[in-house]
């Protein structure tokens, strides 16, 4: 390539990067970040059969190990291990993407999720979920407000796409979303991401970036992502659109 064209290009993605301050790599830091309104219910129903909602998701199992759909296209498989613990299997495409075991406290009241999620380059990363008995019960059935995530941090990343445009990735996943900024639906792939998934993103000045994530075309999930003044950090604020549940992730710049 000419040296003047060379000069000329990076200059010009200079100039983008400056304009998208939220384009970067970005770490999640669990710390800093609120899932405190976010629950989960699972409901014992006629039948032997159970029902889970969470983050505006809601689907049917039964306890017997075998695949059942999730409502978002993948599947889950529930199996009771011992009266007190449970495990799950989740796959989108046929293949895993996820296993939890969830352990019920000693009192009843708490429930430990520890999760495996599978990462598109054939590795893994693990955390865990706490969560305290809001309602219900007896054992599992009841509704759960979540206490405490740690372990593993998961990453995004953005990178400016021509003129008007972003792409949004989540690497462990393998999760590509190429938009242009104008609020308009643009879809999103990867080989742990069902199909079927698009998303809209608008610039909101100074530092914030607005996005839509749809399911077959119906809106699904809501947030802001907004860059400290400083730069150094990030905050997505947001939720499912079929709950008013709220939560935020604090991002630092890698």
């Amino acid at each position: 390539m000419d040296t003047r064209l060379a000069l000329l290009c990076g200059i010009v993605t200079a100039a983008m990067a400056a304009d998208l301050p939220y384009a970067g790599k970005w770490k999640m830091n669990l710390a800093k970040s609120d899932f405190g309104q976010t629950t989960v219910t699972l409901e014992n129903l006629p039948g032997a059969e159970w029902q889970t909602t969470a983050f505006g998701v809601t689907y049917k199992f039964k306890m017997d190990g075998k695949d059942y759909p999730d409502s978002m296209g993948g599947t889950a498989a529930w199996k009771a291990v011992d009266a007190n613990t449970w495990e799950v299997v989740a796959k989108a495409n046929g293949k895993v993407t996820e296993t939890d075991t969830f352990k019920l406290g000693s009192d009843g009241k708490t429930l430990t999720d520890n999760a495996k999620q599978m990462k598109a380059d054939g590795g893994s990363m693990e955390s865990t979920t706490v969560y305290e008995r809001v309602s219900g019960g007896p054992s599992l059935a009841g509704k759960w407000k979540t206490k405490k995530v740690s372990g593993a941090s998961g990453m995004v990343e953005m990178t400016a796409s021509g003129n008007d445009g972003l792409i949004f990735k989540d690497p462990d996943m393998g999760m590509s979303c190429d938009a242009k900024l104008d609020g308009k639906d643009y879809p999103c792939s990867g080989p742990m991401l069902p199909p079927g998934f698009t998303v809209a993103m608008k610039n909101a000045p100074p530092r914030s970036l607005d996005i839509t994530v749809k399911k077959d075309g119906k809106p699904f999930f809501k947030a802001t992502y907004t860059v400290a003044a400083d730069g150094k950090s990030m905050t997505e604020t947001g939720g499912a659109v079929a709950s008013t549940e709220k939560f935020k992730i604090t991002f630092d710049r890698m």
